[in-house]
């Protein structure tokens, strides 16, 4: 008799349970209705009483594939800008599986292989199949069948031994090989090479790593800064470099491109501007390099103009730190020039525009100079136009020499705690001598603009005049000049030396000329022509031939006189407003910059383009010549060239 099917006998065995609990008066259906119905709420007491309108509101809930996990505030470090910025974007995509594998073309080499490989694999697999099915074949048979031996023998054997039989025999049997496909011999595709792998060489260099200290202080509440004043200086300086980091990669590293296209001519790229709020007013009215620090440069503020005189400012700024300067130094009267000191760079000298002279000592930070002079120690009575530090005197005290409107050229002597005057030369204007009744002569006073001291000859110096004069004067003789030049038709605005040419001086003038000049000789060499007053001058101390002048139309005018000796290679405005003037030029001694000052008190520095600061070329098999005698020899040219034509003429 066929079992009844599992679930026919599963039910009438739960009805049989059902029956014995009801007839054994077990109460089993009382049990199961307690635990499914409804328990009853218990109310919080601080549950709210909402209403049936606030109960029917709906809440919308939205949702989007953003990841609740992803963070928000991600902040990274921007090498261009040089500071953090947070991302904008975050990834929202959660990755929960990845594999990594490759897939091959089934037209590609390997395809074929690989395909060839597995129809191999399936008929062999095949074969085995076939012979296995045969036993099988063979053991349903009822009847067994005779298999011939070696021996010629006939036996009966078992089914199982049959299949074991067949099997060997198939596997025994050999089978015909394929017939081999000649490959092309042209194809090299299926052919593989060995080469010679060089050894990897891992290159390597080593250098000095920079000297660190390890510091170690107690902090405490103070009122006093100076004692953080180093560390605040250093933390400055690391912030500028920092913000201006561009431009100290193009003062570095940038050079124009485009001077390889064009053979006379070159640009100035704007660089650093310096500039105080506490001489925003004030006019630039000298520059000068510190002849020990090159990225340090004094300022002196002041005014030109007659009628608007107030206070002066001594500044002294470093490349290193744009935004402010290193030394600040205020005075009653304006500053009209300044000079550092070659062998005490801590000493600055310093001629007002009340007449006096005063020395700053940067080593002594306080306001006031060290040394000052006075009505009963010979000061001017007229603005000091120019001070030039000299070599020590017989006694090793320090001196120097300053020049004034007043006529008087001074020499001055720290002794001690003082300053000890002595006049020079007392300048006269030729021919204005005036006969008094009382047989006395009067002498009309020249008034000194300007003056320079020689590089070899020490006795001797040119002084500038406003009557546009230039005289070749000696320390020896205070009562009569060496020579006399009418350089000018208006006053002499600066005059200064050739640093390599001992007979070659330059002067500028309010007259818009420029006028280059052999001291052995009364006429100029050479005269430009810029279209405009001529503020100051100065020469390149990388070239003989190269000097750079500034207009008061805002332009700075780069000359080289080996590449063009008729008009200027750079003619480049470099201030923001059209009637700005420029001032004051200053060549940095290293660098290959100059730095520009205007009379609302702002400097600008420049980097000078490949053109105007070329150096002579290499010729094949020679090696290039350098130095003092080379630059000698290439204005000599130039002025042996303007010397026969003038003989001609």
């Amino acid at each position: 008799m066929a079992p009844k099917p599992p679930h026919k006998q599963s039910v009438s065995m739960g009805r049989g349970a059902r029956k014995r609990d009801d007839d054994s008066g077990t109460e089993v259906g009382e049990g199961t209705d307690e635990w499914t119905q409804s328990k009853a709420t218990v109310r919080p007491p601080d549950q709210l009483d909402l209403t049936d309108a606030e109960l029917k509101e709906e809440f919308t809930r939205i949702l989007t594939a953003n990841n609740p996990h992803a963070p928000q505030n991600i902040v990274r470090y921007s090498f261009k800008e040089g500071t953090y910025k947070p991302i904008g974007f975050v990834n929202q995509m959660a990755v929960h599986f990845s594999q990594v594998g490759n897939l091959i073309p089934k037209d590609s080499d390997e395809g074929r292989r690989q395909h060839y490989r597995d129809e191999l694999a399936a008929g062999s697999l095949e074969s085995v199949k076939a012979v296995l099915s045969d036993a099988e074949i063979l053991e349903e048979d009822e009847e067994p069948k005779e298999v011939e031996m070696e021996a010629g023998s006939q036996t009966e054997l078992p089914p199982a031994e049959v299949a074991e039989t067949v099997i060997e025999e198939e596997l025994m049997t050999p089978k015909q090989p394929k017939e081999r496909k000649l490959t092309n011999q042209f194809n090299f595709s299926d052919r593989a090479s060995q080469t010679l792998n060089h050894p990897v060489r891992d290159r390597e260099c080593q250098m000095e790593p920079p000297p660190r200290t390890n510091f170690s202080a107690t902090a405490n509440q103070s009122d006093d800064i100076t004692k953080v004043s180093q560390a605040a200086k250093i933390v400055e300086r690391m912030v500028n470099q920092n913000t201006y980091d561009d431009v100290a990669q193009d003062f570095k590293y940038y050079e124009d491109a485009a001077d390889e296209y064009r053979d006379q001519e070159g640009t100035l790229l704007p660089l650093w501007k310096f500039q105080n709020d506490k001489a925003k007013r004030l006019a630039v009215t000298a520059l000068c390099w510190n002849p020990k620090y090159n990225d340090l440069f004094a300022v002196g503020h002041g005014s030109y103009d007659f009628m608007k005189q107030s206070r002066g400012m001594l500044l002294l700024y470093s490349l290193k730190n744009p935004s402010f300067p290193e030394y600040i130094f205020s005075s009653e009267s304006g500053i009209m020039c300044l000079d550092i000191h070659v062998d005490h760079p801590y000493l600055v000298a310093v001629g007002h525009y009340d007449g006096n002279v005063a020395i700053y000592n940067l080593k002594k930070p306080q306001a006031q100079p060290s040394f000052r002079s006075s009505p009963k120690s010979g000061k001017h009575t007229d603005p000091v136009w120019q001070v030039k530090w000299q070599k020590d005197d017989m006694d090793h005290n320090l001196n120097f020499f300053s020049v004034s409107s007043d006529g008087r050229i001074v020499s001055w002597t720290l002794v001690k705690s003082e300053l000890v005057h002595t006049d020079v030369i007392k300048l006269k204007v030729e021919g204005s001598t005036t006969d008094v009744p009382e047989g006395l002569q009067l002498h009309t006073v020249g008034c000194g603009t300007a003056f320079d001291f020689h590089k070899e000859i020490d006795y001797m110096f040119l002084v500038g005049t406003e009557e546009g004069k230039i005289y070749k004067c000696s320390k020896s003789y205070s009562s009569q000049f060496l020579d006399t030049y009418d350089a000018h038709n208006m006053a002499v605005d600066a005059v200064t030396w050739n640093p390599y040419h001992t007979k070659v001086f330059m002067s500028c003038s309010s007259d818009w000329t420029v006028k280059i000049w052999d001291h052995t000789i009364k006429t100029p060499m050479f005269i430009y022509d810029l279209n405009s007053a001529v503020g100051d001058v100065a020469w390149a101390p990388y070239s003989s031939t190269v000097f750079a002048a500034v207009t008061t139309d805002g332009k700075v005018h780069v000359f080289d006189l080996a590449i063009n000796k008729y008009e200027a290679i750079c003619n480049q405005p470099v201030v923001a407003r059209k009637k700005t003037k420029i001032t004051h030029v200053e060549f940095n001694p290293i660098y290959p910059i100059i730095i520009v000052g205007d009379d609302r008190g702002h400097i600008t520095c420049l980097k000078l383009s490949p053109n105007l600061r070329k150096m002579p070329k290499e010729k094949k098999g020679q090696e290039v010549q350098k130095g003092p005698a080379v630059e000698i020899a290439k204005l000599d040219k130039l002025l042996n060239l303007v010397r026969e034509v003038k003989i001609k003429t």
